[in-house]
């Protein structure tokens, strides 16, 4: 049987590495040959979530064209953020919980695509309606990729769905989901030993908004001083990614995990559709923004409304 490889998103963040475990390992249950692979470096909040539950990282792929004919797409589906060499594949599946943009396939394929704030909620759905029980380190793998997304039952992308979902697999693992989420953020929050850009490139997504090409990174801290202490560096930084990819605009999101608020620097020709999207004045390149956590829910569909304009 050829193997089929199950991945998520470049620059990988916990829901895409743990969801491609948790899928690939279903998939292999109920007798299909597939196997986790990532596009991009682990983080240390992903990393912190392995550690735990004692589960290697899935191994890291540059072409997956050359490992395998037929894939799973996790966690995403806009092909920017996909492998380089996605066009040289099948996709057979697509297990997502964003937007759908700038896809297509040339044959059919089953396409589970809810709103809900992470893939794990929709695979532990998956799991039920296969008979397949959950083992023990999976489920909390799958919790990890739960609390990462939803900021611990905090963003406004958390449903009631997600936070079912993180009571049985907390459960079924044997954690306290809020001890154990709060110290695997808080473990993500350590961006001490990170270069500029590192910080960077840590969770940066590209998107196609109207004409415009703009890329979203985001890291979270318990103090966003502690990340922004050297703009300087992170600007110019920024500024060398918008030149290398022609992007209209970086935005960059550092987001306060105890206060629920952003601070966001803007780099590029369009950095002015931050302010109009979001009714700020950049000072410096930077603006807080308040109340905001979510890069799918309260960045991304607003911003693409500012560029349609």
């Amino acid at each position: 049987m050829e193997k089929v490889l199950v991945f998520g998103h470049k620059n990988p963040d916990t829901d895409t590495i743990c969801s491609a475990i948790a899928y690939a390992e279903l998939k292999n249950k109920i007798g299909q040959n597939a196997e986790p692979v990532r596009l991009g470096e682990v983080s240390g909040e992903t990393q912190y979530a392995l550690d735990f539950f004692k589960k290697d990282a899935p191994r890291l792929v540059e072409k997956v064209a050359k490992e395998a004919s037929e894939v799973i797409l996790v966690d995403h589906n806009e092909r920017q953020q996909s492998a380089d060499d996605i066009d040289e594949v099948r996709v057979l599946e697509v297990i997502d919980h964003h937007r759908i943009a700038n896809f297509e396939t040339s044959d059919p394929l089953y396409y589970r695509a809810e709103p809900v704030g992470c893939t794990a909620t929709i695979l532990n759905k998956l799991y039920k309606e296969h008979g397949v029980e959950i083992e023990k380190e999976t489920a909390g793998l799958m919790l990890s990729a739960i609390i990462s997304d939803s900021l611990l039952f905090k963003s406004p992308t958390c449903t009631q769905e997600d936070i079912d979902a993180a009571k049985e697999l907390a459960e079924i693992a044997g954690v306290d989901a809020n001890a154990y989420g709060l110290d695997m953020l808080k473990a993500g929050a350590d961006l001490s030993d990170k270069s500029v850009e590192q910080l960077i490139s840590l969770d940066a997504k590209e998107f196609q908004m109207g004409s415009s090409k703009v890329e979203i990174a985001q890291v979270n801290a318990v103090d966003t001083n502690d990340v922004l202490a050297n703009k300087a560096d992170i600007e110019a930084a920024l500024n060398n990614v918008v030149s290398e990819k022609g992007l209209d605009l970086f935005l960059f999101v550092v987001t306060d995990i105890l206060t629920n608020d952003s601070v966001a620097v803007a780099i590029g020709q369009q950095a002015g559709k931050v302010e109009q999207a979001f009714n700020v004045s950049l000072d410096n390149n930077q603006a807080t923004l308040q109340g905001v956590v979510s890069r799918k829910k309260q960045i991304v569909p607003v911003l693409t409304e500012a560029f349609s304009k």
